[in-house]
């Protein structure tokens, strides 16, 4: 049986923080694998400058090559419509109800669940892995979350603070200011290459 961790998002581009979080659940909670899945139609915010789904999906291969403990998934992508969690974990466990999932998000992600469609059968199919921050304490987690599913399926790891953002990442694009080290090397040069982000915020290409 595998264990495998899934970090969903719009990925408007994938940056550092995205790989640290992923990589600090893969080593804390002893993932053997953490899936980066790209959204098609995130069901609760506009995607807001999005180059398209495939670029999107590219930029996280491009984030994610040669780091075998990563992998990229199109499901949500080739599923189309809005990226409802339950859906996604309902189809992984279809196709290969051998592997443990886990679902990755952030402190303020999961206080959000019982918002979701279907929360508690979210926890049932995985383990919520969520990284703490500083605004959100454990204890305040748990507690949101405790008439969802045992305590157990609740896994807390620790993330170094990193304040970074697809969008400010995005407007810095625009901008044409340097993105380097905020970016994988290769996200940093597909992006200025191709001019991503940069017609989105009414400037031009330098």
């Amino acid at each position: 049986m595998a264990s495998l961790g899934i970090l969903g998002g719009t990925f408007n581009p994938p940056h550092l923080g995205h790989l640290v979080m992923g990589q600090e659940a893969l080593d804390q909670l002893e993932l053997d694998r953490v899936l980066l899945m790209p959204v098609s139609d995130p069901p609760h915010k506009e995607t807001e400058d999005d180059p398209g789904a495939a670029a999107r999906v590219e930029l996280c291969r491009l984030a994610v090559a040669g780091d075998e403990r990563f992998a990229v998934s199109t499901l949500e992508i080739e599923r189309g419509g809005p990226s409802y969690t339950i859906d996604t974990l309902r189809e992984l466990h279809a196709s290969a109800p051998e592997h443990e999932l886990t679902f990755i998000v952030g402190g303020d992600m999961a206080y959000s669940l019982p918002s979701w469609r279907e929360p508690a059968a979210v926890l049932e199919l995985a383990h919520l892995a969520v990284a703490e921050r500083e605004e959100l304490r454990r204890s305040d987690i748990a507690a949101r979350l405790a008439s969802l599913a045992p305590p157990e399926r609740i896994r807390f790891f620790d993330m170094p603070r990193m304040d970074l953002s697809s969008s400010a990442i995005r407007r810095r694009a625009a901008a044409g200011r340097p993105i380097r080290y905020l970016v994988p090397d290769a996200v940093a040069t597909a992006i200025e290459s191709r001019s991503l982000y940069r017609t989105a915020a009414g400037r031009p290409a330098a």
